[in-house]
């Protein structure tokens, strides 16, 4: 090889960038072809969109009860597209604003989520015995107690906070991901390359974070999209329940405010549905997403398009 030629060939990072940029092409492409992930996708996006705009949109003055701009209970209008609440606050700008932190927490609540079982799941593949039967047992303990009775019964005994939201909806929902990485775990463990791994010195932290890790880690993405539509359930349940943040505006909180203001026997359907939509939307989005990106990392799955 000649000096001009060593010098002009890419180097290790650069072909590593290189395959990297070359997968993330190939899984766009497979996955446009996934009508449904598509339109969950453009979905996700406006939504975010739509969040990330509520300062300059609607402004944090929209939550004040004190200034509120309408009569309460107001019918839609030109002036409040969907009503007012029970305050005289527009309905369209506390959705809108509300947006915002119903899926801050579901994104966080699935993200630790899924890292609890991870880590469980990669550890109890690796290690196997006591240990591994000592963390399954209590992986099947939390996966026949009912996760919203668990939620509920530590979002009682904690301060009501969005922290405690997440970590409420997080530390009961990671089961089955510990469930799935655990199984993924054990079939890339009993591949050659895990033995010369192991015969060339590499210690258990080298074998799970270098070898086992990224083998699970599509699984570990597909199976966070798909928690987080059940964990912005969670959260829109827990705050229906009375159990949220009182101080900020979500989607299950305007929930809540409606049942106590009795828009149910009174028919006042706008504050009901305009939140109750959106809540639906996000999470069949989420779903849609997940099920592409599970159909595109593992075809055999068979997912339909």
């Amino acid at each position: 090889m000649t000096a001009e030629t060593a010098t002009t060939a890419p180097g290790p990072r650069a072909l590593a960038r290189q395959r990297r940029l070359a997968s993330a092409a190939r899984f766009w492409r497979e996955y446009r072809t996934h009508r449904a992930g598509v339109f969950g996708l453009a979905a996700l996006v406006l939504f975010a969109l739509v969040a990330l705009t509520a300062p300059w949109t609607v402004g944090s003055d929209v939550q004040s009860v004190t200034d509120a701009p309408g009569r309460p209970l107001e019918s839609p209008s030109a002036r409040f597209p969907l009503g007012t609440d029970q305050f005289g606050r527009g309905l369209l700008g506390l959705v809108i604003w509300g947006s915002r932190v119903s899926l801050l927490v579901g994104l966080l609540a699935a993200v630790l989520s899924v890292a609890i079982g991870a880590l469980i799941g990669i550890t109890a593949g690796h290690f196997r015995g006591w240990y591994a039967t000592v963390m399954m047992r209590i992986t099947d303990w939390f996966l026949v107690m009912p996760t919203l009775v668990l939620a509920i019964a530590l979002a009682t005994v904690l301060s009501r906070s969005l922290g405690t939201i997440v970590l409420a909806i997080g530390v009961t929902t990671w089961p089955t991901t510990a469930r799935l990485v655990r199984a993924q775990t054990l079939a890339v463990e009993s591949r050659p390359y895990i033995e010369r791994a192991k015969a060339l010195g590499g210690g258990h932290g080298h074998i799970m974070a270098r070898h086992v890790l990224p083998n699970v880690m599509p699984l570990v993405l597909a199976q966070t999209t798909l928690i987080i539509s059940s964990a912005i359930l969670a959260e829109a349940t827990l705050a229906f329940l009375g159990l949220g943040d009182p101080t900020v505006v979500s989607w299950g909180g305007l929930l809540q405010d409606a049942r106590e203001a009795g828009a149910v026997s009174s028919g006042d359907w706008w504050y009901l549905v305009p939140p109750g939509i959106a809540i639906a939307v996000v999470a069949l989005a989420f779903t849609l997403c997940g099920r592409a990106v599970e159909s595109v990392l593992n075809p055999r799955l068979g997912v339909s398009r």
